[in-house]
Formats: structure tokens, C-alpha cells, sequence
């Protein structure tokens, strides 16, 4: 029997939600994108998580050891473990639809402390680079990725309703289920934390605060 690792099956899933948004992609031109797609990505990760200064405080959320740090600098002031995340992994390229956490470098760009889930602590996904990617795939047209930037231009954010999804975020547990949250990645994409974590975490950054996901 093949084993399949959280993060294999989540290339899986979205290779073939890439294949069933996407139809005007051959099958070899799927395959193409699903193996160069995460280039400029994987440039940015290996950048990313070192602090810009010596008391930026900044937070880094590990797919893998399930985990949210809060750094200032280099120093370690919080971490909570385990989080949840999205239900389809983590990936470099997401669907709308496709419930992946998206990686990347973000910023934080609201609070809704009045969130069903708690606190919701928005983050400008997708970024540009995102919509590179998505134009490089196939994923987004040219025409959509002018109305990308054309968007975010006029607005100082990007869409939240092309295929590539939107509203992600940090936040609590909320009306969710608490066991549920111990036990598996059950988010659409989002980073969830319980309650009282989401909390400390509101106390300690702010609008611009930059969020890495690995």
C-alpha cells in the first residue's frame, strides 16, 4: 500500500483541483506547473523566517511541527502547539475551495474581534507573489492578473474572490470543537489557536505585523 504524508496529499488534492478548475491545461502541462510551481516560493521561505531587525516581532507557523512562534528578533516569546490547520495541508499554490493553508510571507491586515471563530486576525493573502505564481500555472489568465494588481492598487489590498480564495487568517476556536481542534487540521485554510491563545497573540502584534507560513 502507498503511504501518502499529510503534506503528499495535499500536493495530490491540489494538482487535481488544478486540473479541474483549470481544464485548458494538458496533462502535461499540469504536471509542468505542479513541479515548478512552488519556485519563487521556496525562494521566499528560505529568506523568510529571520527577523528583518533586531526587535521585529514577527511569527512563524510550522505546517509541520503544527506549531505558532512569536518572535522578537531572534527570541522566542511565545509558542503554541498544536494549532490546526487547513484540512486540505499546506501548499505554496491554493484553490479557492480547496480548504489549503496557504504558505508564504504575510502581513497582518485586520482584527474582527467579533469573529465566530473568537478574534480573526486577517492577512493579506493572496500577495503578489501568489498571483505570479498563479499567472506562471495557468491558474489566472493575464486579465486576471491585471485585475489582481489593478485591485490592489485602487484598494491597498488584495481580491478576495478570484479562484485562488481569500480570507485567511489567524484565529480562535470559537463556536468549532475543541477536541476536534487537539486532534486534527480542521480548517477552510485558515491558522487556528484556541481562544485564550488567539488572545495573548491580538495583545502582541499589530497591523503590519509579518506572519511566515512554512
Amino acid at each position: 500500500m502507498i503511504s501518502f504524508s499529510r503534506r503528499r496529499f495535499g500536493l495530490l488534492l491540489a494538482s487535481l483541483c488544478l486540473f479541474l478548475l483549470v481544464p485548458s491545461l494538458s496533462r502535461a502541462g499540469l504536471m509542468e506547473a505542479v513541479q515548478t510551481r512552488n519556485g519563487p516560493m521556496d525562494e521566499i521561505l528560505a529568506r523568510a523566517d529571520q527577523p528583518r531587525y533586531s526587535n521585529e516581532v514577527w511569527v512563524l507557523i510550522d505546517d509541520e511541527a503544527a506549531s505558532l512562534s512569536l518572535y522578537r528578533g531572534n527570541t522566542l516569546l511565545e509558542r503554541f502547539s498544536p494549532i490546526s490547520l487547513g484540512r486540505g495541508g499546506a501548499e505554496a499554490q491554493r484553490l479557492r475551495g480547496g480548504r489549503v493553508t496557504p504558505l508564504g510571507e504575510f502581513r497582518v491586515t485586520r482584527f474582527n474581534f467579533d469573529s465566530k471563530y473568537h478574534t480573526f486576525i486577517g492577512l493579506n493573502y493572496p500577495t503578489p507573489t501568489h498571483a505570479r505564481m498563479a499567472l506562471q500555472t495557468g491558474v489566472y489568465s493575464q486579465r486576471d492578473y491585471d485585475d489582481y494588481f489593478a485591485y490592489y492598487r485602487r484598494h491597498g489590498q488584495p481580491p478576495q474572490s478570484t479562484v485562488l480564495g481569500g480570507y485567511i487568517g489567524i484565529h480562535g476556536i470559537g463556536v468549532a470543537d475543541p477536541e476536534i481542534h487537539r486532534r486534527f487540521h480542521w480548517t477552510d485554510g485558515c491558522v487556528a489557536v484556541t481562544d485564550g491563545q488567539v488572545d495573548t497573540l491580538s495583545s502582541m502584534i499589530d497591523i503590519g505585523t509579518r506572519v511566515v507560513i512554512r
